[in-house]
């Protein structure tokens, strides 16, 4: 892949993308890393200065596994991906946010939206690479850290399912109001990524939109190691 990674984005078709958010709760984009890549974000991940704080999530009952929270700045592939996913995504986020009643939440540009969230004292960096081994889960959760929260995140698998482990597929479980709840297991390629609810999306209804509640998570590695890239576009407090 010798094209700029921003470039890479900009050919995905976007309107397939926010046509799977709206109708399936999550988009697949297809390849967006290359394995030199890929195999170089893995490497950092031993380098303590390139991070912020490591998680065991054994101990915080998380699920089984760990990840590490790069501190800025960032790997410039990441950089670039969260810089240039966001301006895809910031439109899409701002149509959901008019969907369940409210305004222009979101500026065009990551530059602006960080420095809302600085503001409201959210100014630690969330990008993070996740290691699972065999045995290793993630619970569902959300990832909220703070009063501001971008409405959609991304993940990218960074090793090959069926040779460098199995199992691990991505889950999502969305709750809709007076229902129960809906789960998908989505198969992430090799360099590949997916586009998700960070903790709601609108579902239309018979009086409009409302809210349904989304949480993600990680089924069990069966075998092997699993790494994948977690992009998060709002920063901590």
């Amino acid at each position: 892949m010798a094209a700029p990674i921003a470039d890479r984005i900009a050919a995905i078709d976007w309107s397939r993308i926010e046509d799977d958010l709206n109708d399936r709760g999550y988009a697949l984009t297809g390849p967006l890393l290359d394995p030199a890549e890929c195999a170089n974000l893995i490497a950092i991940y031993d380098d303590r200065d390139r991070f912020r704080s490591r998680i065991e999530m054994t101990r915080f009952n998380y699920g089984a596994g760990e990840y590490k929270y790069f501190a800025y700045p960032l790997p410039s592939p990441v950089a670039e991906l969260r810089s240039a996913l966001y301006r895809r995504l910031a439109p899409i986020a701002n149509r959901w946010s008019r969907m369940l009643g409210g305004g222009e939440l979101y500026p065009r540009s990551l530059t602006e939206y960080l420095k809302l969230c600085h503001s409201a004292g959210q100014a630690r960096p969330t990008p993070l690479l996740l290691r699972y081994q065999a045995g290793g889960y993630n619970c569902l959760h959300q990832d909220l850290y703070g009063e501001l929260a971008f409405p959609l995140q991304f993940t990218c698998a960074l090793n090959r399912r069926g040779r460098d482990y199995e199992g691990g597929e991505s889950l999502l479980v969305e709750q809709r109001p007076r229902a129960q709840s809906r789960g998908e297991s989505i198969n992430l390629d090799f360099g590949c990524g997916i586009i998700f609810p960070n903790r709601y999306r609108p579902v239309a209804g018979a009086r409009g939109h409302y809210r349904a509640t989304v949480r993600h998570g990680v089924s069990t590695i069966r075998s092997g190691t699993r790494w994948a890239l977690g992009i998060i576009f709002h920063d901590a407090k």
